[in-house]
């Protein structure tokens, strides 16, 4: 198919101007605020408690250190082991504070009729399979049309394909699904000639093309589904808040079949739900953006958050890539609120499904997520809206971090006569003095972190009913807790490859490395052996160095779980990729027994789809 094909409503343009970081804005159209929207109460209580703990923990260590002073080792230790573990005492407390929120029966607010709404669906899509985004949009669409309602809803498919052949069975895709649309569906179609600025140039060209015609746009994921009811409640939220200028969902994951995608859907469907919960609570009305499966006033963000390019060391201009967090931000400093909804079911992402493939999908973020901390000087920024992005940027900080701490203790060994490092003299200048802490000091350190890291699964287990799930939704209790030791035996597994390679990314983002986006692998699948060896090689080799300082008894035998993980790093990433047989049931889901009606729907729209194809004699990718 040599023409390019649009289908396209009669543009509507709307201004969208590059905002300025060195000035701040205030959004003329922010209605004045009514009522109380202060998340202020449980800011503190979010907060607070991790302070005081991480306080409490600074006090002990230094009094373990000795009164001598606190020599520059000594103090890189202290700040090592405080800084992560305020961030581990964070995740605890806003898990609890979201127990809390589960177990109050509140009320809803009677509210009148919301006002009618345009809303477009904006899907964008690069190098996609056709027919699984088709399937999952009409599939969406069908949603909206069977639930009915006021508010008026399209379909667009945004498109930056650049293969040739991909970019051909798209379009006969989109021709072959509209005529098997029911009348009052509205698909469109739109395929950019350069893909300028990527995923951020995509929507932008959209909305200062098409823009003014629509009240509101829900950016969707090329893996995003979301039911009717979803779709509609984040409507009736945003119609019904006249200063909000974006709600967020909070999708959950489906579709996992691998062993790690398993791991991660179980976690997200588990222990995500308080976590979210809590999140809502303490980020009140300065929320964040997860760039997609969200409601945006179309409007607010064309005015307030048009992304200008940052100047880079070099002088050159390069463009901001993770768009959304900043996108969120400016939209609160121009005074539109920016909200987080967990409790609106139904709306859904997939996961990548081998490690490899996460850990290609976290380069892409690093890059970005580290890009945010040029931002955190910009003029105007709420004080919230600062920390997510510097939290974005910690979630990859902290794997250096945390290794920089694994190297020191196991450097510190099982006492200073059992220690790697010997020292001619305590007096030698050349060389500070090595922390004097006993094995038990050491060991209740390590007890204490790896409480904190188990911490947020636990109580996410016990908050489960308080969110109307029940154990028996996964198979009955025995299989609910059997599927909940193999997780965390397969996260603690896991955990130390994730962190060398989270590791390998600040390193190769710092150094210039790497360089922009690719697309996300979703089918992924195994890979080679000679691939698991060069993917992982750095991970073996800790991994066995550590495994023989704790044989020679230089290193502390409680590091032997993260020695293990590393040191079986390629075996490891070839299992998470299994998809059959007794490794795919080592973590249950309650879609293995409950599967939701719309992901059934899903696939069976994308089969259709690609029968169709076939029969045109429309080529297709082999499966």
């Amino acid at each position: 198919m040599s023409h390019n094909l649009h289908i396209m409503p009669p543009q509507a343009p709307l201004a969208m101007p590059a905002q300025d970081f060195r000035a701040g804005f205030r959004d003329a159209e922010v209605p004045s605020r009514t009522g109380r929207h202060s998340a202020g109460f449980w800011r503190a209580l979010a907060f607070s408690p991790a302070m005081a703990a991480t306080l409490g923990l600074f006090w002990v260590m230094t009094d373990w250190f000795g009164a001598e002073g606190i020599n520059l080792i000594e103090a890189v230790l202290l700040a090592l082991i405080s800084f992560n573990f305020f961030w581990i005492s964070f995740t605890v407390c806003t898990v609890l504070l979201g127990m809390v929120s589960l177990s109050r029966q509140e009320r809803p607010a009677r509210q009148g009729r919301p006002q009618a709404l345009r809303v477009a669906l904006l899907m964008p899509v690069y190098n996609e399979v056709p027919w699984f985004v088709l399937g999952n949009a009409r599939t969406m669409l069908e949603e909206l049309q069977a639930r009915g309602g006021q508010h008026h809803y399209a379909m667009f498919i945004l498109s930056d394909t650049r293969d040739p052949e991909i970019a051909a069975q798209e379009q006969a895709s989109i021709e072959a699904l509209r005529t098997t649309l029911a009348p009052g569906l509205e698909l469109y179609y739109r395929r950019r000639e350069q893909n300028t600025d990527r995923k951020v140039g995509n929507i932008a060209d959209w909305v200062s093309r098409w823009g003014s015609d629509w009240d509101a746009m829900l950016v969707l994921d090329a893996d995003s589904l979301m039911t009717g009811r979803a779709i509609a409640r984040l409507t009736d939220s945003l119609a019904r808040d006249p200063g909000a200028g974006l709600i967020q969902s909070y999708p959950q994951l489906i579709g996992a079949q691998s062993v790690f995608a398993r791991m991660q859907q179980f976690a997200n469907g588990v222990y995500g739900i308080a976590f979210a919960e809590g999140l809502a609570r303490w980020c009140g009305q300065e929320g964040n953006y997860w760039g997609h499966n969200a409601i945006i006033r179309t409007k607010a963000f064309a005015t307030c958050a048009g992304l200008p390019k940052l100047r880079s060391l070099n002088g050159q201009e390069e463009l901001i890539m993770s768009h959304d967090f900043v996108e969120a931000g400016l939209l609160r400093r121009a005074g539109w609120g920016v909200r987080f909804l967990p409790r609106i079911r139904g709306s859904y992402e997939e996961t990548p499904p081998t490690l490899i493939d996460h850990a290609m999908r976290d380069r892409r973020w690093c890059q970005g997520n580290l890009q945010h901390l040029k931002l955190l000087g910009s003029r105007g920024f709420r004080s919230v809206s600062r920390f997510h992005m510097f939290h974005g940027a910690v979630g990859y900080l902290m794997s250096p971090l945390w290794f920089a701490l694994l190297v020191m203790w196991a450097l510190i060994g099982q006492g200073e006569d059992a220690s790697v490092l010997h020292y001619f003299s305590p007096d030698n200048p050349m060389f500070p003095q090595w922390p004097e802490m006993t094995e038990t000091r050491h060991v209740l350190i390590i007890l204490v972190m790896y409480a904190m890291l188990l911490a947020p699964k636990v109580l996410g287990v016990a908050a489960l009913p308080l969110s109307g799930v029940r154990y028996s939704d996964f198979g009955g209790k025995r299989r609910f807790f059997t599927s909940f030791l193999a997780e965390v035996i397969l996260s603690v597994l896991y955990a130390p490859i994730l962190m060398v390679q989270q590791m390998i990314a600040v390193f190769r983002t710092v150094l210039g490395i790497q360089k922009g986006w690719k697309p996300q692998e979703r089918d992924g699948g195994s890979y080679s052996l000679r691939t698991l060896i060069l993917c992982h090689a750095l991970e073996t080799i800790i991994g066995v160095a550590l495994s023989a300082g704790i044989l020679a008894g230089l290193v502390s035998f409680w590091l032997a779980p993260i020695a293990i993980s590393l040191a079986l790093a390629i075996p490891l990433s070839a299992l998470s990729g299994v998809s059959v047989g007794a490794a795919r049931h080592m973590v249950g889901m309650r879609e293995d027994f409950n599967e939701p009606a719309i992901t059934r729907s899903a696939r069976r729209h994308r089969t259709e789809l690609k029968r169709l194809l076939d029969g045109k004699g429309v080529m297709t990718p082999a499966e």
